[in-house]
Protein backbone atom coordinates (compact mmCIF):
# COMPACT_ATOMS: atom_id res chain seq x y z
CA UNK A 1 0.00 0.00 0.00
CA UNK A 2 1.86 3.37 -1.19
CA UNK A 3 1.87 5.81 1.26
CA UNK A 4 -0.61 9.05 0.61
CA UNK A 5 -1.84 12.02 2.39
CA UNK A 6 -5.70 12.19 2.57
CA UNK A 7 -6.54 15.76 2.60
CA UNK A 8 -4.96 19.29 1.51
CA UNK A 9 -1.87 19.68 1.51
CA UNK A 10 -0.83 22.48 4.40
CA UNK A 11 2.27 23.18 5.11
CA UNK A 12 1.20 24.95 8.51
CA UNK A 13 -0.48 21.63 9.71
CA UNK A 14 1.82 19.98 12.10
CA UNK A 15 0.84 16.51 11.14
CA UNK A 16 1.23 17.44 7.37
CA UNK A 17 5.49 18.60 7.80
CA UNK A 18 5.65 15.15 10.24
CA UNK A 19 4.65 13.08 7.45
CA UNK A 20 6.73 15.07 4.91
CA UNK A 21 9.91 14.39 7.32
CA UNK A 22 9.06 10.61 7.32
CA UNK A 23 8.66 9.85 3.55
CA UNK A 24 12.29 12.25 3.17
CA UNK A 25 13.75 9.90 6.00
CA UNK A 26 12.27 7.30 3.52
CA UNK A 27 14.01 8.13 0.39
CA UNK A 28 17.14 8.57 2.44
CA UNK A 29 17.23 5.19 3.99
CA UNK A 30 16.43 3.97 0.40
CA UNK A 31 19.14 5.66 -0.80
CA UNK A 32 21.14 4.34 1.93
CA UNK A 33 20.42 1.10 0.79
CA UNK A 34 20.51 0.95 -2.99
CA UNK A 35 24.08 3.10 -3.16
CA UNK A 36 25.82 1.03 -0.48
CA UNK A 37 25.06 -2.57 -1.39
CA UNK A 38 25.60 -1.48 -4.98
CA UNK A 39 28.97 -0.11 -4.06
CA UNK A 40 29.75 -3.63 -1.43
CA UNK A 41 28.95 -5.79 -4.65
CA UNK A 42 31.55 -4.02 -6.67
CA UNK A 43 34.20 -4.61 -4.08
CA UNK A 44 33.51 -7.61 -3.47
CA UNK A 45 33.49 -8.67 -7.48
CA UNK A 46 35.80 -6.14 -7.89
CA UNK A 47 38.87 -4.79 -5.96
CA UNK A 48 39.03 -3.74 -2.42
CA UNK A 49 38.41 -0.42 -1.07
CA UNK A 50 39.67 0.55 2.09
CA UNK A 51 37.34 3.91 2.69
CA UNK A 52 33.81 1.57 1.75
CA UNK A 53 33.66 1.50 5.27
CA UNK A 54 34.31 4.62 6.43
CA UNK A 55 31.54 6.02 3.93
CA UNK A 56 29.10 3.72 4.65
CA UNK A 57 29.52 4.07 8.66
CA UNK A 58 29.43 7.84 8.29
CA UNK A 59 26.40 7.97 6.25
CA UNK A 60 24.84 5.41 8.54
CA UNK A 61 25.29 7.73 11.63
CA UNK A 62 24.22 10.17 9.02
CA UNK A 63 20.65 8.43 8.73
CA UNK A 64 20.30 7.68 12.09
CA UNK A 65 21.13 11.36 13.03
CA UNK A 66 17.75 12.27 10.62
CA UNK A 67 15.88 9.33 12.14
CA UNK A 68 16.63 10.87 15.44
CA UNK A 69 15.62 14.62 14.12
CA UNK A 70 12.29 12.62 13.03
CA UNK A 71 11.13 11.23 16.31
CA UNK A 72 12.11 14.26 18.16
CA UNK A 73 9.51 16.56 15.88
CA UNK A 74 6.86 14.76 15.86
CA UNK A 75 4.13 16.37 16.35
CA UNK A 76 2.27 15.61 19.77
CA UNK A 77 -0.92 13.73 19.68
CA UNK A 78 -3.15 15.61 21.96
CA UNK A 79 -2.42 18.95 20.29
CA UNK A 80 -4.66 17.55 17.74
CA UNK A 81 -7.25 16.74 19.50
CA UNK A 82 -7.83 20.01 21.16
CA UNK A 83 -7.98 21.82 17.92
CA UNK A 84 -11.31 19.33 16.93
Amino acid sequence: MPIRWYGPADPDDPTYRHFERVVNLTVHAMVFAALNSGLWFVQEMRHPWQGLQWITGLWLAALVLHLIVVIAQRPNPTADASDS
